[in-house]
């Protein structure tokens, strides 16, 4: 028995995953209240608060497992990338994490023409310096945010590790010292992939001091023991191997994908991406490049379009009804709008959506838009439906891009909420890659790819792609371009 640990941005999901069966004997969630948004583009979360929802979740999992504890042979931990968290030599925060939705790096500098992001770019010589960073630096990035409270004066004093959310986790349950995973460190925009190591010449370059900088570590390989009183809390044996955590895109595909060589796949949360594994680095601009386990790499086309976005013209339509009706809205406003959706035929009648609410990767200026309106799709149901094609849309972009490298892949499979509870996105997203889209028999992909990966730590299996081919299966039903959805009028 091996528990995953997701550290999400909107939930804390653990499951308790059983190797000899494949089958989760349990999952539980608690949702993250601990980020805050202390302002315009700010995005931070309390890492003392995250500490005790991790306790919770743990605990939570460990009642309802109902398993002997001492069975559980260790915990992998993954969670949300990019942003950062800093702790102190005792694995202490001393200040809140900034997460990967915050955007104060777009910021202009005062009295310039130039974001403080631009001004990294920059400094670090160009968009060239980051050809071996696997993508080109964004708001929200470790790296990126480092440089911005550098350039603020705003760091931390000395000493202090700049570590990613999931390390600190890590940190806090085993209290070993923070250490990286390539799979989390090259979401920072400053670790060489191809080297497997921090930039420090880039580093240097930005004027920032190398020593926050945390280890480089191997995800799944154990990096400490659970600490007796974090034990006493979850009912979990003391001593538990911990392993050092990796990456939630790269979790996911390991959760989903039983063929990582053959595969594609479509994961959406809050936000979303769309995967190919490849043995070789490759530099296509606009996608990223992201370490894999194994000695891998992950070719990916991240959106920030995805379940975020769909929440923006949810929320519109609850203000409207509040604002013009003086109406609560329902509490299936979300099954509502997609069963609307689902009314309306394929190509929403003419009207076309671009889901760029906060820009994109390659440009953070850029913004959504609706088009083709006419008095028959000026409708909440083509609304929706434009925007869900919108996403698919982007996502089969992104594919167009990674196709000279990766040729055709099948299976297509499709992970995150966002798909598993939206039947109408996936049954659109089939449509427009012309294939049938699996979705994984377990649930919770990104926890159950922790749980993999601890169990390959420990030892159970030889090789990851032995583990995945004998663990993980797909649901019976896939999604066609067609997929029939009940509507609940």
């Amino acid at each position: 028995m091996y528990i995953g640990l997701d550290i999400g941005t909107t939930t804390l999901s653990a499951v308790v995953l059983d190797t000899a069966t494949g089958g989760l004997l349990a999952h539980h969630t608690t949702p993250n209240v601990a980020g805050t948004f202390p302002g315009p583009g700010r995005a931070e979360l309390d890492m003392e608060r995250l500490q005790r929802l991790t306790v919770e979740c743990l605990a939570g999992i460990v009642a309802k497992a109902q398993v002997d504890p001492v069975t559980i042979r260790g915990i992998g931990v993954t969670g949300q990338q990019h942003g950062v968290a800093f702790l102190d030599s005792l694995g202490v925060p001393v200040r809140p994490a900034i997460t990967w939705q915050d955007l104060r790096a777009q910021e202009k500098i005062p009295g310039k023409d130039e974001s403080y992001l631009q001004r990294l770019i920059a400094q670090a010589g160009g968009v060239e310096a980051f050809r071996r960073m696997g993508c080109l630096p964004a708001a929200g990035f470790l790296g990126t945010t480092v440089f911005w409270l550098h350039e603020q004066r705003q760091l931390p004093p000395l000493p202090f590790t700049a570590c990613f959310i999931p390390d600190g986790i890590v940190t806090f349950l085993s209290g070993a010292p923070p250490s990286s995973d390539p799979t989390l460190a090259a979401s920072s925009g400053v670790f060489d992939i191809v080297a497997n190591d921090w930039d420090w010449a880039l580093v240097e370059r930005l004027g920032l001091p190398g020593q926050i900088f945390p280890p480089v570590g191997v995800a799944g390989q154990s990096a400490g023991g659970l600490r007796r009183e974090i034990a006493a809390q979850t009912g979990l044996p003391p001593g538990l191997p911990v392993g050092v955590a990796l990456g939630d895109n790269q979790a996911s595909f390991i959760g989903s994908v039983a063929e990582p060589a053959r595969s594609l796949l479509l994961n959406v949360g809050t936000g979303g991406q769309i995967s190919a594994c490849t043995d070789e680095f490759h530099f296509i601009p606009g996608l990223e490049n992201r370490p894999f386990p194994g000695g891998h790499y992950l070719l990916i086309g991240g959106g920030l379009f995805g379940g975020r976005s769909y929440a923006y013209l949810l929320n519109f339509f609850r203000q409207a009804g509040a604002e013009l009706f003086d109406g609560a809205a329902a509490d299936d406003l979300y099954e509502r709008m997609t069963a609307l959706a689902a009314r309306v035929a394929p190509g929403s009648d003419g009207l076309a959506c671009a889901p760029f609410f906060t820009g994109s990767r390659v440009d953070p200026h850029l913004r959504a838009s609706f088009t083709g309106l006419s008095p028959d799709n000026f409708t909440p149901g083509h609304f929706a439906r434009a925007l869900l094609e919108g996403m698919a849309e982007g996502f089969h972009r992104f594919g167009e891009q990674m196709a000279p490298i990766i040729g055709e892949r099948s299976p297509l499979v499709g992970a995150g909420n966002g798909i598993r509870r939206n039947r109408l996105l996936a049954g659109i997203l089939a449509e427009r890659f012309a294939m049938p889209l699996h979705i994984p028999a377990l649930a919770e992909e990104a926890a159950v790819g922790a749980a993999i990966v601890a169990a390959v730590g420990q030892g159970e299996f030889a090789t990851l792609d032995g583990a995945t081919a004998r663990l993980l299966t797909y649901a019976e039903d896939t999604c066609s371009a067609t997929p029939p959805y009940p509507s609940p009028f």
